[in-house]
């Protein structure tokens, strides 16, 4: 037998059968961080961002993704969301815009990946968004920061 989940005994590719798990409240919360130079960042606090409020865009991107996630990652449960906020923060003092995305729901399966994937595409929106005026912007730490709910509890990092 695979000790991976998403394989059968014969190596075949499958969507893990969760229909024997109890229905638990949910969340998962993942991060990334955009990095650029400082004139990109004071172009997105000043509003000065041809394309728009970058802002307002990638946190609405990050939420449509998050609803997304099974057409993007095979395997993905298709799963009704009951929350989805993505915040995106300034941080002048390292030219750096840093997104979270927290998804909620009750279910037999958990939401981390609709989280990472609201972050990351939050992320990806900064940068295309502002790639016109710094081609060196760069997204890191991607990274799932709190789980809660179902069988395994709780995990948290930074």
């Amino acid at each position: 037998m695979s000790s991976f989940s998403h394989f059968d005994d014969q190596g075949n590719a499958r969507m893990v059968d969760v229909s024997d798990k109890e229905v638990t409240a949910r969340s998962a919360t993942a991060r990334a961080t955009v990095f650029m130079q400082e004139a990109t960042l004071q172009l997105i606090l000043s509003g000065g961002v041809k394309k728009g409020d970058v802002l307002q865009v990638a946190r609405l991107a990050g939420i449509m993704a998050a609803k997304r996630t099974p057409n993007l990652i095979p395997l993905c449960h298709p799963l009704g969301l009951d929350s989805v906020d993505v915040d995106l923060v300034c941080d002048p003092a390292r030219n750096a815009v840093d997104v979270s995305a927290t998804c909620r729901l009750k279910a037999r399966t958990g939401v981390e990946m609709e989280a990472l994937t609201a972050a990351s595409v939050a992320a990806l929106t900064v940068y295309d968004m502002c790639k016109s005026v710094d081609r060196g912007m760069r997204i890191s730490d991607i990274r799932v920061t709190h789980k809660a709910g179902g069988k395994s509890g709780e995990f948290s990092q930074d």
